[in-house]
């Protein structure tokens, strides 16, 4: 086997932790910011971004100067996702589910303590989400991520929990981890999970956890809407209709 320096290992590790940092962003990062969250040099991030884009990874906005994730890490994905039997088994019943609902249903597994969309069908309208297969999120502002962390393992919550705060991005999203563990317990006694605009501002979502055999959670199965979509009123008509269909799924 060939020696690696470990300059090597650690350029490798640093380039991996760029594309993860742009996989998890809600928009472009420049370098200077990639730097910073990374607490990698700023020249080092200079030439490791330069290579990146150069091989097709990253793309540059040349009008805000930020990288965002090229098509070439797209593709990996799509590769992925054909050897991936869940999301095809899941496909019929998201379809049924959003004509049944006339939202637009997805699917997400754990990855690295975020949420990963596996699946997506979109709904009859014209309004269209900022979710693709592939695309990651954060648990505490999902309802996808909230169902995969209320029935994680015990050390993976713990992990997640034991941060001082979460990333605020309206003024109703979760950022203490105490009230994150109690909507945990709620969500574990009612069996689905709500996003009432955590996220985004005038989208809801409902969620559900997918069993596997040995009923333990493997995915969540979600729908997502506008607020006129999903009311306070047919929340939960909504989440019995995404219960029933992420127990059809295996």
């Amino acid at each position: 086997m060939p020696y690696r320096r470990e300059s090597d290992t650690t350029s490798i590790d640093r380039a991996f932790a760029i594309l993860e940092c742009l996989d998890g962003a809600r928009g472009g990062w420049n370098i200077s910011q990639l730097s910073r969250k990374l607490h990698i040099p700023k020249s080092t991030t200079h030439v490791i971004v330069l290579n990146l884009a150069r091989l097709g990874y990253l793309t540059l906005d040349p009008a805000t100067r930020e990288y965002v994730l090229g098509l070439k890490v797209y593709g990996l994905g799509r590769g992925l996702m054909k050897s991936f039997s869940l999301p095809e088994k899941a496909l019929p019943f998201m379809q049924e589910l959003t004509v049944v609902t006339g939202c637009t249903s997805n699917l997400a597994v754990m990855a690295n303590d975020q949420a990963m969309y596996i699946q997506k069908v979109e709904g009859p309208g014209l309004i269209q989400f900022d979710i693709w297969t592939g695309k990651r999120t954060n648990l505490h502002c999902t309802a996808v991520g909230k169902v995969l962390l209320a029935y994680a393992s015990r050390e993976t919550q713990e992990r997640v929990l034991s941060k001082r705060s979460f990333a605020r991005y309206t003024n109703r999203t979760i950022t203490s981890p105490a009230r994150l563990n109690k909507e945990l317990l709620k969500i574990r006694q009612r069996k689905y999970a709500i996003d009432d605009q955590e996220e985004e501002i005038e989208v809801r979502c409902v969620a559900a956890p997918v069993f596997d055999n040995n009923s333990a959670c493997m995915a969540a199965l979600a729908l997502v809407g506008t607020i006129g979509q999903i009311r306070e009123d047919n929340i939960d008509e909504l989440a019995r209709h995404v219960i029933e269909a992420a127990g059809r799924v295996l």
